[in-house]
């Protein structure tokens, strides 16, 4: 296997560990939430933690990316979120647990930055977004591990085990990633450039790319579904289609994870082939898949309680095509941004993306999905009808133990319905990402034109 070979594979299973310990949450979080007795705004909010902390730390990381030996950066991350994320499984509180994932958020928050720089130097442009697409390739394998062997933890060893098992393979990561060859930054463009790049602020830099706000404002959204997707699915089909943990967790990782594979691949195949013939080619892939998916999920999420193959043909479908936005869009921003400042690029994508779109996806998903479920409930005289404002308030009191007001577990019953109103929130804003990413592709051509006239006039 040659080095470059070998540094993708590794990269791979990273990636992978990446999301399934991330993911992990989502696959033993109905069992959490009844152990603890918790809202769906306190399940959401274990993601929101874990995201927030993660975009905010990605930016200096990314940073340290274009700056140090990226495998390095990613070894001891990895490390690091594994030990944390087997510190999961002994805490005792929601507290307790909201502080150890935020631990988990600082590790893997040097995956993507350290990851994608790696994969710019390792493949040449013409090939970049299949070289995406296959480290992507851990995002729906994870996700869908995650889903499936953690309801199947959850179901015979309770939810803490699921978080020790998780850690081992974390760790045989680390040190693989210590045996990578470094690549050199900036070999594998038209024109060597090194490491090189324009005079300014980094970040300035970056931002003075439009594309990049369009690709920023399309992240945001993509991730609140992702998010909201990875955080309810499999409590959705526990609940409104009456399904063990256990059956639930394979069918979430069929729908939200394996599915994904087709559309990674599939996407950076056709991504790439169209990009040599337009430049806007990647964009005009990934618009498209969006612009399929919406109608989809809509469509699944419209089946009725009991009908578990129908929703899980439509959303397995509309979730697989959706995936062809990671090999098409992350593959754009090497094609606009100059090696040196890649690092910060992603960095500075991955904040907004997780700032204002996976730590919004949970806890508004969940807040959402909670306030229904106080309508249905208070319509039914289960408990006293009360404004949205005071929900909120009940909700936050609900975090540290108070209930005045109403008794969470009589809620139950109506949870069900509650959380497939607040789903549909996902193929709306899926409606409103393929009009960014038509805006996006609006602006690539002159974008892509800049970088390679300032690549061509860079002396080596």
């Amino acid at each position: 296997m040659s080095g470059s070979a070998y540094a993708l594979a590794v990269l791979f299973a990273i990636n992978l560990m990446n999301f399934f310990d991330r993911q992990i949450i989502g696959g033993v979080g109905e069992g959490i939430r009844r152990e603890w007795a918790l809202s769906d705004t306190a399940l959401g909010l274990l993601g929101t933690v874990f995201t927030l902390l993660y975009a905010v730390v990605g930016l200096p990381l990314g940073r340290l990316s274009d700056r140090k030996e990226r495998r390095t950066i990613l070894a001891g991350g990895v490390f690091l979120w594994s030990l944390l994320t087997a510190a999961s499984g002994v805490t005792r509180s929601l507290a307790q647990l909201i502080v150890a994932r935020l631990g988990v958020g600082v590790g893997e928050a040097t995956c993507s930055p350290a990851s994608t720089s790696l994969i710019g130097d390792l493949v040449p442009a013409s090939s970049r977004a299949r070289a995406v697409a296959i480290w992507m390739l851990g995002l729906p394998l994870g996700l869908g591990l995650a889903n499936g062997a953690g309801g199947w933890i959850l179901q015979r060893w309770g939810w803490r085990n699921a978080f020790y098992i998780a850690a081992i393979p974390g760790l045989l990561c680390a040190a693989a990633a210590l045996m990578m060859r470094e690549p050199n930054r900036g070999t594998k463009e038209s024109h060597a450039v090194g490491a090189r790049c324009r005079s300014g602020n980094p970040y300035l830099l970056v931002l003075s790319i439009p594309t990049m706000w369009w690709v920023i404002a399309s992240g945001a959204l993509h991730n609140f579904n992702m998010y909201a997707l990875g955080a309810f699915v499999a409590p959705f089909l526990v609940r409104f289609h009456h399904m063990t943990f256990q059956n639930a967790g394979w069918v979430a990782a069929c729908v939200y994870g394996f599915s994904g594979v087709l559309g990674l691949t599939g996407g950076g195949w056709l991504a790439d082939r169209l990009y040599t013939r337009r430049v806007d080619g990647r964009l005009a892939v990934g618009t498209v898949a969006i612009v399929i998916c919406a109608p989809l999920m809509y469509l699944g999420l419209g089946r009725a309680a009991g009908d578990i193959v129908g929703f899980s043909l439509l959303m397995g479908l509309g979730v697989g095509v959706m995936f062809a936005y990671y090999s098409t869009v992350y593959a754009t921003i090497h094609d606009v941004v100059e090696p040196s400042l890649r690092g910060t690029a992603m960095a500075l994508y991955f904040f907004a993306m997780y700032v204002l779109g996976a730590s919004m996806g949970p806890v508004g998903t969940g807040l959402v999905s909670d306030y229904f479920t106080f309508q249905k409930a208070s319509a039914a005289g289960a408990v006293a009808p009360l404004p949205f404002g005071e929900i909120v308030m009940a909700e936050l009191r609900s975090l540290v133990g108070e209930s005045k007001g109403f008794n969470l577990r009589a809620l139950e019953p109506f949870r069900a319905e509650g959380l497939h109103t607040a789903m549909y929130v996902v193929p709306i804003l899926a409606a409103i990402l393929a009009i960014v990413l038509f805006a996006a592709s609006r602006t690539v051509k002159k974008d892509v034109a800049n970088l390679q006239a300032w690549i061509a006039s860079v002396q080596v």
